[in-house]
């Protein structure tokens, strides 16, 4: 008997042992935590525009302040070119700049033989326009405020029309990287010069 006892106990841990093994974690196995780990991200998710990372474009309005120099401080539209136009250093080309990188570049052009020390900054004054088609009361273009969302934009345009799909619009949305056309719930952010289509509902 006394054989038999220890090859028994041998027996007994390796099968505890491998039962031990075989347990499945429950955090490995949690679907909620799989789930998570691959959501798709959001088609669309722009942030209001912010005056350090926001990209300028034609139809913009800017405020170009050269501190000391009232001649050159002024109001100043982007034209359909992407550029503005000022005394003495003529055209610079706005699209795509940021205001301060803008700053920058007016800053290095009056440098260059027409004023010693520059000290610029740009403003935006007003952002360029958006659009609303389809579907609602009133078609168009309209000015665009910070922090507007698709919801605000169709109120803007006297509301969804009678056929309106009011679930879900087109909107075109263009920025450094490019266009790009998404399929946005009301609540999505809109960004200047954005483009929003109302469609018409099936039934």
């Amino acid at each position: 008997m006394r054989d038999l006892r220890a090859p028994l106990i041998c027996l007994v841990t390796a099968l505890a042992l491998s039962g031990c093994m075989g347990r499945t974690s429950p955090v490995a196995s949690d679907p909620g935590l799989d789930s998570m780990a691959y959501a798709a991200p959001a088609a669309y998710a722009d942030p209001a525009p912010t005056r350090e990372g926001y990209n300028l474009g034609p139809g913009d309005k800017l405020r170009v302040v050269v501190y000391g120099q009232e001649g050159l401080t002024n109001a100043y539209a982007i034209d359909a070119a992407g550029a503005i136009t000022m005394p003495l250093i003529g055209s610079v080309p706005a699209r795509g700049r940021t205001p301060a990188r803008l700053a920058a570049e007016i800053t290095a052009r009056l440098r260059n033989g027409y004023i010693r020390e520059p000290s610029v900054s740009v403003e935006i004054e007003a952002y360029r326009p958006f659009f609303i088609l389809g579907e609602v009361q009133a078609p168009g273009q309209y000015p665009y405020v910070p922090n507007m969302t698709v919801e605000s934009a169709v109120a803007i345009a006297g509301g969804f029309s009678p056929r309106a799909r009011r679930d879900e619009v087109t909107l075109t949305h263009t920025d450094a990287s490019g266009a790009g056309r998404f399929v946005a719930p009301l609540g999505t952010p809109i960004g200047p010069g954005d483009t929003v289509f109302v469609g018409e509902r099936w039934f």
